[in-house]
């Protein structure tokens, strides 16, 4: 019997939050730290991309947190970029809510007014960037002796970013009695020396780790002509669907975005070089598909969080196995599926091999093959016991026949509906598939605040999901083409 978040000790009003948010049941990095993190231990916990660990510490996080006086927030979350920091305010802010407590985010890039009007009306929950925090401690803006919970985000890339020393500073300047949660794709180095001088005998869970368990895509590595990238590209986008592609270098985002927007591909750009409304309105475009393409450089797409990411391209190759598995880990995220692709030239493939072979990852670097592209490509072989199993399948783009994933025994099968209209209600997706038989159930999924993500379920017998998956895959409704599927054999929470 799967565990739930009553179970686990939550209060009632963070359940109840959930529950409406349709989620039910807790990922298991969720189901194994949350104990440990409400009986006030120290947690050590080794999650990667999309294994839902912003709840994993935000939920019992806000859970134990007291309330906040002015300038001396109670809780403080760490992270190593502003995308980042916003996409866990934005998760935890409507738990918070419920719970009758207040979280902000503080980063660089925006004006300070704001961030300091927050503190000084008293924030119980605060999440910051290292360099802004340390700015408005200086200008006596916030006051940490009072935090007692810490959170630690992305360690590992904390090391790599070299904000380690920050984060000491930080640390040292909050409650010697507090209790201190990190979270890393791995757990060794730089890592491994801030656990020990910062926390207090920690439990330590391994759920899943930076390798490819949770990356279950398609790799593909294409050699290509270094001019001939960008048409490349433009290929992949318009067969997948949305995708993500990476630069090297700012400049590189810049000038790829514009190149794919001149044949065809919409496109936007995200990078350190961006101000922070820039940065927000090219992830806006992106989410509500405006855009079909966000072209990022590694750091700025740190923390991006969007639903249903088709494909990722390596325009500039990884830097190592670690870079790829990151960026990878955009698309195919909680066990969903996805597509990956890497540009090649002839004098970037003894630097690939490499790191394929640090990857066990036997993939040939051949010439582009889009009839392949879906089909075709290698999986990095991870134990499936291993995966998350909460995250619904991308979407795929109606040019693409469904995929059939016939049921097992007397299972109702359920069918994946996405690119739906963002004003489609459950009662909406009910009535369009009844046309075809009996629905058992239409679910449209919403995020915290009741809006839409664009996708849904719906539980029918399988003669009738086959027929609709038929007449509907590919059809038109309000404008949009919709992507109807059977989905994986299990439940959505």
């Amino acid at each position: 019997m799967q565990t739930t978040f009553a179970q686990l000790g939550l209060p009632q009003p963070l359940v109840r939050a959930l529950a409406a948010a349709g989620i039910d049941e807790p990922f298991p990095v969720q189901a194994a730290t949350i104990p440990d993190v409400l009986a006030g231990r120290d947690v050590s916990g080794m999650a990667p991309t999309g294994s839902g660990k912003t709840l994993a510490f935000g939920l019992p996080l806000l859970a134990r947190v007291e309330r906040a006086g002015r300038l001396r927030p109670r809780a403080l979350v760490l992270a190593p970029t502003r995308e980042l920091a916003e996409q866990i305010k934005k998760e935890l802010a409507p738990l918070a809510k419920a719970g009758g407590r207040s979280v902000i985010a503080v980063y660089g890039g925006v004006s300070y007014g704001p961030q300091k009007g927050g503190l000084r009306k008293g924030v119980d929950v605060l999440v910051a960037t290292p360099g802004r925090l340390e700015d408005l401690i200086e200008q006596g803006a916030a006051d940490l002796s009072q935090v007692d919970i810490v959170v630690i985000d992305e360690a590992d890339r904390m090391a790599d970013m070299g904000f380690l020393p920050a984060v000491r500073r930080i640390l040292d300047q909050t409650s010697r009695r507090r209790q201190t949660l990190l979270f890393s794709a791995t757990l060794d180095g730089d890592v491994a020396v801030l656990s020990r001088d910062y926390q207090r005998d920690p439990v330590r869970h391994e759920t899943g780790t930076v390798e490819p368990e949770t990356i279950d895509a398609r790799h593909h590595f294409w050699l290509v002509q270094h001019h001939d990238r960008v048409e490349h590209t433009a290929d992949v986008v318009t067969a997948s669907g949305r995708t993500i592609v990476f630069t090297r270098t700012r400049h590189g985002a810049d000038r790829l975005a514009k190149q794919l927007c001149r044949v065809g591909v919409d496109a936007v750009a995200m990078h350190g070089g961006r101000t922070q409304n820039q940065r927000d309105r090219a992830l806006r475009a992106f989410s509500s598909g405006r855009a079909q393409a966000l072209v990022a450089t590694d750091v700025a797409a740190r923390g991006i969080h969007v639903d249903a990411v088709d494909a990722v391209i390596h325009f500039d190759p990884a830097g190592d196995s670690k870079d790829y598995l990151h960026r990878s880990g955009r698309t195919a995220r909680a066990g969903a599926t996805g597509t990956v692709v890497s540009m090649v030239t002839g004098s970037q493939q003894r630097a690939v091999r490499r790191m394929q072979k640090d990857l066990d990852l036997r993939a040939p670097i051949e010439a582009p093959r889009l009839d392949t592209l879906h089909g075709g490509g290698e999986h990095i072989a991870a134990p499936a016991a291993q995966r998350p199993r909460q995250a619904p399948a991308p979407a795929r783009p109606a040019a693409r026949s469904p995929r059939s994933s016939k049921p097992q025994g007397d299972q109702t099968p359920s069918v994946y509906v996405a690119n739906l209209p963002w004003d489609t209600t459950s009662d909406d997706l009910e009535r369009l598939f009844s046309r075809h038989g009996d629905v058992s159930t239409a679910t449209v999924i919403t995020n915290g605040s009741g809006r839409s993500k664009g996708f849904g379920f719906v539980d029918m017998p399988h003669q009738a999901a086959e027929a609709a998956i038929t007449a509907l895959h590919g059809s038109t409704l309000e404008g949009r083409d919709l992507t109807v599927r059977f989905a994986k054999p299990r439940r959505h929470n």
